[in-house]
């Protein structure tokens, strides 16, 4: 039997990165986890976990890291290389920035699944840096390049690259000049199910965070007055909150069994960002329920455009207006149980029965 070790980035909150490591977890009970940090709360824990130990790095004691732990941003290399972890023959990280720049050996297999390489050194620098005062900017460029630099080299440890959409795997290929193969992410499609029975809103469900772009949607649907749900939290709720109008509601994160609820009944869930894969928007497909997302990143293979949903091809308030009045005027064709059926394609089952089959092939050899 082989030792194996997963390495995650950090472990602070239940987005679809954890449900990747949650099923990575099942897979190997026996694994040893690895982490920067653990701060999750006991249910996101019991969810995420099970019953696994996680070995956390320096940073984990650090003074103020619970809230701040991001501000040691350039110790997170050294971080990751403290790792002692000779003793494992399988080395799988689970990584959107450093968990795949661990230290191996020659003779150990390092498996990355890959579910972006670093967002804020790469193509949405700019995106990431226009809020940084002037006073700084010089600093958070030296910053970026030091780290592209590190992010370059690691890469070159990894044996396998597994990317979470063809959108990633195309972004592994410019940036690292490797090949990846993709497997996409599990999404819970037991859970989330179909129901036939739509009442009349709109739902968006993410983290609210500036790349997400859900101000696009909270402006659209201000324009619109027609009624939407937002789901999530994040440093950008207040502004989001100035920007809405009084047919918009903020339900910040809520209970699972509400949120199933919600997406099974909306009558259309809307998602603005250029995203690696999206849980989200399939979470919703399962329920029926169709899509107005755009087709670009992940979304452009999740989301079928005229039958599971309607694609946008640009991030700005008008065409996702108009995509909200196409998505109107079709919306009788829509067929929920064929909605449903799509989202069935990214279960569970179907990730752990191909990553299994990668590993058997890869590292059993």
């Amino acid at each position: 039997m082989m030792n194996v070790a997963i390495v995650h980035d950090w472990l602070v909150t239940n987005a679809g990165a954890e449900k990747v490591l949650s099923a990575l977890i099942e897979l190997f009970p026996n694994a040893d986890l690895f982490s920067i940090v653990e701060f999750l709360d006991e249910s996101s824990k019991r969810e995420i976990l099970q019953d696994i130990h996680v070995t956390t790095s320096f940073i984990q004691h650090l003074p103020f890291s619970k809230k701040h732990f991001r501000k040691y941003l350039l110790l997170f290399p050294k971080a990751i290389a403290s790792f002692d972890l000779k003793k494992y023959d399988l080395i799988l990280s689970s990584s959107w920035a450093f968990a795949k720049g661990i230290r191996k050996d020659e003779n150990q297999i390092h498996i990355c699944y890959c579910h972006t390489p670093i967002r804020y050194i790469w193509d949405l620098k700019d995106e990431y840096f226009r809020n940084i005062p002037t006073l700084f900017y010089p600093l958070a460029q030296t910053t970026a390049k030091y780290l592209q630099q590190w992010d370059l080299q690691t890469s070159k440890s990894v044996d396998h690259f597994i990317a979470n959409s063809h959108f990633v795997k195309k972004r592994i290929q410019n940036i690292y000049n490797r090949d990846a193969t993709v497997i996409y992410p599990p999404v819970d499609t037991t859970s989330f199910t179909l129901c036939k029975e739509k009442e009349d809103y709109y739902v968006t469900m993410s983290r609210l965070v500036p790349y997400k772009r859900v101000d696009l949607i909270v402006q659209a649907f201000a324009k619109n007055g027609k009624r939407l749900l937002v789901i999530g939290d994040g440093e950008e709720r207040k502004r989001l909150e100035a920007m809405a109008a009084k047919n918009i509601e903020f339900k910040g994160w809520i209970q699972k069994e509400e949120v199933i609820a919600t997406l099974q009944k909306a009558k259309g869930f809307v998602y603005a960002a250029i995203e690696d894969f999206g849980i989200a928007p399939v979470e919703a497909q399962a329920c029926g329920t169709p899509i107005i997302a755009l087709g670009m990143g992940g979304t452009a293979e999740s989301v079928i455009d005229g039958i599971t949903g309607v694609h946008f091809h640009k991030q700005s308030i008008e065409a996702l207006q108009k995509a909200v009045e196409h998505f109107e005027s079709i919306y009788d064709t829509f067929d929920f149980t064929t909605i449903a059926n799509h989202a069935k394609s990214f279960s569970k089952e179907r990730f752990m029965k191909e990553m299994q089959t990668f590993i058997k092939e890869k590292a059993y050899h």
